[in-house]
């Protein structure tokens, strides 16, 4: 009769559902759980620090759709992960974080790393909760993971001491969840589909505005909101980064990247939180209908009136949708209604991607990386990190698949770049371009040494303003006199810091770039180097993103 010990237990219960990966930092209170994890064939990915470990499940887990496990270590190496948290909180990323503890015995005995941890990680989780019997380990992972997928998805915490995972239990009376998790998406109102449905069918101007929140409650319904918007010639403005490539190549057909919602009759939000992000909605037309879907209906009329509200799924209501407006429009709509957009990417961005001189503007640097990617890196991953630099490299990128491009979501949280390369090259094992600004390239970068002992291959290309370039940039809207008189407070940094010389530790290519026309050929050199790379741009630090300037307007009326 075989014994499990509750680590063995920990592996083969994330295995039983589903989870193929975990991201760890390795802790003396949590190694039964690797044990367990690798003798269960779960994929570890061992990161330089707990907070990069949680970043780079959210880049997994939005690249290929699936949960993933994050371990961290007893008090330190848990409270180092709240704001990863907080962000796969904010946009709705389902994953399962274990933590170690102090024994049940010597808790609150003054033994090492004896904190409180599960109630700090109850202020960011969507659940937690503590394990006391290592035979009930399955039955509390199977729990955790139905509240990480229940309604809207977020990250859930489970805390197991080390007297339960190393207490062993015999394997024939521990119970393994079967079938325990739904992965049904709820439908919406049939009533209230068919006003929405009048309305799209009617507008003149109809366009969809889809966010973070719609990412994983669409399920297999990605081609009814392609078919919608081809029906209806509505373009798809993809707010978030969650959902670009999921309706199509956006190149082939530009629909499916277009924000139209600014001069729309009729504005489908799917999945849309309604924040500072989008204005509080106060972009779109007044005289605009207004018909929102989502999951959480919480959000349905937050900061914007939703003159439909539709709770359910994103993929299945628009499913309905489609049915519906079929049936009182028996022909699609032959042309779209705005200025037909064409697919010239990335010839056809806006003209200050080409602009001329040095030091470069910030969108030129981002244009000519556009360049690279069109030509020669059309199916990279590509990850855009930052405040500035993001905003410009968002804006010039093309999702030809699910899952290609990543950023931030609400919380605004910059440096995690590199976790998130790292995430999305576990998910599918292509090539991560990696683009951010110079303050943010600060937070994670050792994570540079992981990418380079795993074999993974990424430029990263810093757009190098030498300072915290957004909120710099905002200072000088807000405060411009006391800026004229005293200068900046706190927002610069050493001009042109040589961050290229780092990948000479492992001899990958490093390259300082400040004539534009270089920068394509020095990522050519980068990726002919094949290990992690940096090319180190310089920028003018004057030049705003289209986000600041209603941004700081919106700062100074909140003082």
């Amino acid at each position: 009769m075989s014994e499990l010990d509750g680590g063995a237990l920990a592996g083969k219960a994330l295995a039983n559902e589903g989870v193929e990966k975990a991201f760890v930092l390795c802790g003396g209170h949590i190694m039964p759980i690797l044990y367990g994890m690798r003798d269960a064939g779960i994929e570890i990915v061992d990161m330089r620090h707990e907070s990069s470990a949680i970043y780079a499940a959210i880049g997994y887990t939005r690249a290929s759709g699936k949960t993933a496990a994050v371990i961290t270590t007893a008090g330190p190496g848990v409270a180092n992960t709240p704001a990863g948290m907080m962000e796969a909180q904010s946009m709705g990323i389902p994953l399962i974080h274990i933590g170690g503890a102090v024994s049940m015995l010597k808790r609150h005995g003054g033994d090492l790393q004896d904190m409180d941890t599960l109630e700090l990680m109850k202020t960011c989780s969507k659940w937690s909760s503590l394990v006391t019997y290592a035979q009930r380990i399955p039955e509390y992972v199977s729990m955790a993971l139905r509240h990480a997928h229940d309604q809207f998805p977020g990250p859930v915490y489970l805390e197991m001491p080390t007297n339960v995972l190393w207490q062993k239990v015999e394997e024939e009376k521990v119970i393994f969840p079967v079938n325990s998790c739904t992965k049904a998406i709820p439908f919406g109102d049939p009533a209230l589909i068919e006003k929405a449905a009048a309305l799209l069918a009617n507008a003149k101007r109809p366009a969809v505005l889809i966010d973070d929140g719609a990412r994983f409650n669409i399920g297999e319904h990605a081609k009814a909101i392609a078919a919608l918007s081809d029906y209806l010639k509505m373009p798809i403005g993809d707010h978030g980064s969650n959902c670009r490539g999921l309706f199509g190549d956006e190149v082939e057909n530009p629909l499916f990247a277009r924000n139209a919602s600014g001069e729309a009759d009729v504005v489908l939000a799917l999945g849309c939180r309604f924040d500072f992000r989008l204005f509080n909605g106060a972009f779109i037309p007044s005289a605009a209908k207004i018909i929102q879907v989502h999951v959480d209906s919480r959000q349905i009329g937050f900061s914007l009136r939703a003159d439909v509200g539709i709770v359910g799924g994103v993929g299945p209501v628009a499913s309905q949708l489609l049915d519906a407006v079929k049936k009182r429009q028996k022909e699609p709509t032959k042309t779209y209604w705005g200025e037909q957009p064409v697919d010239k990417w990335p010839d056809n961005l806006p003209d200050v991607y080409r602009s001329e001189g040095t030091p470069m503007h910030p969108a030129r640097c981002a244009g000519e990386v556009a360049k690279f990617l069109a030509e020669e890196a059309r199916d990279w991953n590509v990850i855009c990190d930052g405040g500035e630099a993001s905003i410009w490299m968002r804006i010039a990128s093309k999702a030809i698949r699910p899952g290609q491009i990543h950023a931030t979501g609400p919380n605004g949280t910059i440096g995690t770049g590199p976790c998130l390369a790292v995430g999305t090259w576990a998910a599918n094992r292509k090539p991560v371009l990696w683009y951010t600004g110079d303050g943010s390239f600060g937070f994670h970068n050792m994570e540079l040494d992981t990418m380079e002992r795993l074999g993974i291959p990424v430029v990263c290309v810093i757009s190098n303003d030498s300072a915290w370039g957004q909120i710099r940039l905002v200072e000088t809207f807000t405060r411009p006199e006391e800026i004229k008189q005293k200068g900046q407070c706190n927002t610069e940094l050493r001009h042109m810091r040589a961050y290229e010389k780092m990948v000479s530790m492992w001899d990958g290519h490093g390259e300082m770039v400040t004539n534009p026309e270089e920068i394509v050929p020095a990522i050519r050199r980068a990726v002919a180097n094949g290990k992690p790379s940096i090319i180190n741009v310089e920028v003018d630090k004057v030049s705003a993103s289209p986000f600041i300037a209603g941004y700081a307007a919106m700062t100074k009326t909140n003082k």
